[in-house]
């Protein structure tokens, strides 16, 4: 085991994965909390123009697609914040758009694409220092972002009603709710991809609401999932010699199916036994 860490490779899966825990346990419980997971799923698969986009131009692929999903998340929270009538033609319509448009692009780029796939499903061993160097940047501004407007963005997310009597700006909160989400897909797009993001986001904090009460602890609780998981989704993954990104998918279906499946046991078994006590 600790041959492996002694792999410059290695060393960078490992960082990236902390800033990719981070995020995903702030943005994930956003996005949970606010019931947005479709949305999010949108924004994830639209940034896809921004992969075809940098392809095409010989660009960088995670700054492009960095811009691209911010643009695609400001027109989905622009589009769907004051009628929620729109919300599925709008991430339909941006969600095959940007999918179309990186299909197209990647079609007329001439030469070899044999590390598409890696932004698709992930390829957290082939993380760069720049890579890391975009991901840090991206997690602090989001930090950043999150302790200045926290106090708002809590109260938006559990009773938007109430936070518009209280002055709250619902409508720029719920835009960057969602630019939140395209800052995420800089760092997850090398652990999971844009295929399978939407599980980060979303099965840890689905996670952590069952063991937390407020919504502080749900996102540290989130955080530690992530972290937990995603190692042991490296350490599977480079042993097995499989996918990152699905691995770490995988553990963390399997971990919530079986907190699912133990609470719903556990709930059988104490009305069961209720039954039989006020019989008696």
């Amino acid at each position: 085991m600790l041959e492996i860490l002694q792999m410059g490779f290695i060393k960078n899966a490992i960082v990236a994965i902390i800033f990719g825990s981070v995020l995903c346990g702030i943005i994930g419980s956003y996005v949970v909390v606010n019931r947005i997971t479709f949305l999010a799923g949108g924004v994830a698969h639209a940034s896809f123009g921004g992969v075809g986009l940098a392809f095409f131009l010989n660009i960088p692929v995670l700054p492009t697609t960095f811009v691209f999903s911010l643009v695609a998340s400001a027109l989905i929270g622009i589009l769907t914040v004051r009628d929620s009538e729109k919300i599925d033609t709008a991430v339909g319509i941006l969600w095959s758009s940007g999918m179309a448009v990186g299909i197209i692009l990647l079609d007329l780029t001439p030469g070899y694409k044999g590390n598409l796939m890696g932004y698709l499903f992930g390829s957290i061993l082939g993380v760069s220092n720049g890579d890391l160097l975009f991901m840090a940047i991206s997690t602090f501004v989001v930090i950043l972002l999150v302790i200045v407007f926290y106090r708002n963005l809590a109260i938006m997310s559990f009773d938007r009603e109430f936070a518009a009597v209280q002055g709250v700006p619902v409508g720029f909160f719920h835009v960057l709710v969602l630019v939140f989400i395209g800052f995420s897909l800089v760092i997850l797009i090398r652990v999971s991809g844009l295929i399978l993001v939407i599980a980060l986001l979303s099965i840890p904090p689905a996670i952590a609401s069952k063991f937390t009460k407020s919504f502080f602890s749900m996102i540290i609780f989130s955080v530690g999932i992530n972290l937990v998981i995603g190692f042991s989704g490296l350490y599977f993954s480079y042993y097995f010699n499989v996918s990152s990104g699905a691995s770490i998918i995988l553990l963390l279906s399997a971990l919530y199916c079986i907190i699912v499946l133990s609470e719903t046991t556990y709930k059988y078994f104490r009305k069961y036994n209720e039954n039989c006590f006020d019989k008696s």
